[in-house]
């Protein structure tokens, strides 16, 4: 089956690859890549990849089903932990080898709209050229993601740091890659230091790379990241199987394990048993001390930022902590700059909320990032298709998810405010835009194995743009509607706060343990076998989940088609 469709995809990261990958597989004959990238990757482009940095998967792997990856370096010892230069290496082997001349590089999405008659206008600007243009779409895929457009506070931006006096580097996380010599050359390492701000994964591995070059590094932050490490590698039975996910509990418990797990006293005591275990066991690893702020940190339950440090390394992030090469100013919060006098601009005061202040060569906001969504479409253009966020109606179904796993006083007494969504279908089409069979959306679902899911949703967009007979959808953008609000408010249970915390265009849906349940109804709607990693009635929650159980999805679906048309 083939398709004349102009399909531009937008954004060239792991989701935009594996979805032009798969289109062009499924004989859609004109599919573009648009990146304001000058290479492959998304967040492992060459130009955001420096030295040390390591991928946050707590699955471990990170590819496609049509390529393999090479063993990373120390496999044995770090568990096939992977890093950034493996990543990108994958990543533009990957375009190289499937993709030649389908991605416009230096190419800026700046405005999307509908077009008079249909289909898709994308206003657009060549940063080599500085040329503005229009390009003329049948379908668009946004594959954006969520780690485009850096959040910056008002108050800690460059300009207001300029403002103080200072005339040394103030960079978001994002810029690391691109600047590192400047921050080096800025900060002496017998008397400058480098001020890090927040507790994340990227402040983390900033603060990591800087202080194994001899800076002084100090990190400030409220709150750290969870985290997952173990003294030796994990085994794959655990790592990459269903155990993550089924002691998580999910909007649909389809299974009896999972419905004893989840809605009875003795299976809730077994499953906070194990998530405490893991919380306590990755202190210990790591050797966090009991009053270390590295403890404060977020919910390894009720939260989808933790980062996965494997075997605590010994010039990781940790150990540099306990070697005192990394200075924690925690909880607390950075207010503004104030002038440091006679510096002549080579230093700044960064104001903290307890009244301190603290000396700073350079400065490095590991602050989070903004939906890259907003700004390439207007008002008009994001609510006639959907995107626009609004209230989740909790109160709507209420009597849902009576799951003893789920705490009460965490969800009554978190201060949680109103929490917003979008109301994405799947998490993958906007559900008002449904029947319109001409926009979708993949990389925005949140989740620990992204090269299995991104491809599994590539392929159901493929057949949702095929009007593929097979694959099951509502009928009404009402019903699509509908269903997206009761997966929101099914959020707002089971991740309290973070649909406030998280921006829309990286949390069209939250599926950060429960990945494969996401993943297996995606396949049910294709109406293809799901739960596909084999075992028997007690093997099954341990057997790894393996990308060769996807490779022939493009077949399967085809033979789909051919059954549905000698019914017809």
């Amino acid at each position: 089956m083939s398709s004349t469709a102009r399909v531009g995809i937008i954004g060239s990261g792991a989701a935009g690859l594996i979805t032009a990958h798969v289109l062009i597989q499924d004989g859609f004959k004109s599919v573009e890549i648009l990146t304001r990238d000058n290479a492959p990757g998304g967040v492992w482009a060459a130009q955001r990849v420096y030295p040390g940095l390591t991928i946050n998967n707590v699955h471990g792997e990170f590819r496609f089903s049509a390529l393999p990856m090479p063993l990373p370096a120390n496999a044995n010892v770090t568990g096939g932990r992977l890093s950034g230069e493996d990543m990108r290496a994958y990543m533009e082997s990957f375009a190289d080898r499937f993709l030649k001349d389908r991605i416009k590089y230096d190419t800026e999405a700046l405005n999307i709209c509908r077009r008079n008659g249909g289909g898709w206008v994308v206003t657009a600007k060549g940063l080599n050229s500085g040329t503005m243009f229009e390009l003329e779409y049948d379908k668009i895929v946004l594959c954006t993601g969520g780690c485009n457009e850096p959040r910056v506070p008002n108050d800690l931006s460059a300009e207001v740091a300029k403002e103080a006096g200072f005339r040394g580097p103030v960079i978001h996380s994002s810029q690391f890659a691109s600047r590192i010599l400047s921050i080096l050359n800025a900060v002496d390492p017998s008397e400058g230091a480098v001020i890090v701000v927040g507790g994340g994964k990227s402040a983390q591995d900033a603060a990591s790379f800087l202080a194994r070059e001899g800076r002084r590094v100090r990190m400030v932050f409220e709150a750290a990241d969870p985290v997952v490490a173990a003294p030796v590698p994990l085994p794959a039975f655990i790592r990459k199987s269903r155990f993550l996910a089924l002691i998580s509990p999910h909007v649909e418990l389809k299974t009896r394990l999972e419905r004893f797990l989840h809605t009875t006293w003795l299976g809730s005591k077994i499953v906070k048993a194990i998530w405490a275990f893991l919380s306590w066991s990755s202190f210990f690893s790591l050797n966090i001390p009991s009053n270390s702020p590295l403890r404060r940190t977020h919910s390894l339950f009720y939260g989808v930022r933790t980062n996965d440090e494997g075997v605590g390394r010994p010039d990781g992030f940790h150990a540099l902590v306990n070697q005192g090469k990394i200075e924690l100013v925690a909880p607390v919060r950075v207010k503004g700059y104030a002038p440091s006098s006679g510096s002549e601009g080579k230093t700044v005061k960064v104001v903290l909320n307890d009244g301190r202040e603290l000396t700073a060569n350079a400065v490095i906001l590991a602050t989070g990032f903004m939906s890259s969504w907003s700004k390439i479409f207007d008002d008009a253009t994001a609510e006639e298709l959907g995107l626009k966020t609004y209230p989740v109606k909790s109160d709507a179904f209420a009597d849902e998810w009576n799951y003893t796993t789920l705490d009460s006083s965490v969800l009554t007494n978190h201060e949680r405010g109103v929490a917003r969504a979008a109301n994405i279908y799947r998490g993958i089409v906007p559900a008002k835009n449904i029947t319109q069979r001409d926009f979708a959306i993949n990389g925005a679902i949140f989740t620990t194995n992204n090269g299995y899911a991104f491809e599994v949703i590539a392929h159901w967009i493929s057949s949702y743009f095929l009007k593929d007979p097979f694959l099951h959808l509502p009928l009404t953008p009402q019903a699509a509607i509908q269903e997206a609000e009761r997966n929101n408010a099914w959020l707002g249970k089971r991740y309290p706060n973070m649909l406030n915390e998280i921006n829309e265009s990286y949390s069209s849906d939250l599926a950060f343990w429960s990945w494969p349940q996401v993943v297996s109804t995606l396949l049910e709607d294709m109406s293809l076998p799901s739960w596909r990693s084999g075992g028997n009635w007690f093997t099954w929650p341990f057997k790894p989940i393996d990308l060769e159980e996807i490779a022939c999805l493009k077949q399967e679906r085809d033979q789909k088609r051919v059954e549905c048309m000698q019914k017809n």
